[in-house]
């Protein structure tokens, strides 16, 4: 019975929560209401994990309500932060994506602009990229940031691993420079091992020499 209240009030906000997204035209569930829709379920849950049995369902019930504006003020957080990194990197060659299951942010941003062949140091065409980059990051300081490496699967692995590692820190260092806190953010290198894909060929492998900056939301 408590589950089938929890679904009932996450499916509402869901269904109420439906808009249009304003870069593709298609209608889809705004992102504010994912979090709330986690939020009724934590509610949810711990409203009742000290409640009589006999009232688990109301106590459910309230909790869900009290979790959903909690967790929807997360997702608003997310949403606003999405439309100012939308705007300011405009026609600047990176990808601004939304993970429909954590709310998180991801930015990918293709080798070919951010470094040159075989070289960690970020381009300085590219700085003014990473300088919008740390502006909004700062103006957001509830998140995480996680900077990663990736490569194609041409030359030797290990090659790959270590330029994968040290392109990842050279961003995640150029944003700590430019007054991001350096608590927040972490980088890792993936080397070859997460292509996105085909590497059978040059516009596959294009697009796996990549770096991303994964904005994490906020705790609850």
């Amino acid at each position: 019975m408590r589950l089938l209240s929890v679904a009932a009030v996450a499916g509402t906000l869901i269904l109420a929560g439906c808009t249009t997204n304003p870069y593709t035209g298609e209608r889809q569930v705004a992102k504010g209401t994912y979090g709330a829709a986690i939020g009724a379920a934590v509610g949810c849950g711990i409203a009742t994990a000290t409640t009589k049995s006999g009232k688990r369902n109301e106590r459910c019930l309230q909790g869900a309500a009290i979790g959903g504006v909690a967790g929807g003020g997360v997702g608003v957080y997310m949403d606003v932060q999405e439309k100012k990194l939308r705007d300011r990197l405009t026609s600047v060659g990176v990808g601004v994506q939304r993970d429909p299951n954590t709310g998180a942010i991801n930015l990918i941003m293709p080798g070919n602009i951010t470094f040159a062949t075989g070289q960690s140091a970020v381009r300085t065409d590219f700085q003014p990229v990473l300088d919008a980059v740390a502006d909004v990051l700062k103006e957001y300081k509830d998140t995480t940031i996680t900077v990663s490496g990736h490569t194609d699967n041409v030359g030797n692995a290990q090659f790959n691993q270590n330029l994968s590692q040290q392109r990842a820190n050279s961003v995640a260092g150029y944003l700590v420079n430019r007054g991001v806190a350096g608590q927040r953010v972490s980088a890792v290198g993936y080397g070859l091992t997460r292509p996105i894909a085909s590497n059978n060929n040059e516009a596959g492998r294009e697009q796996n020499r990549r770096t991303e900056i994964r904005i994490n939301p906020p705790q609850q």
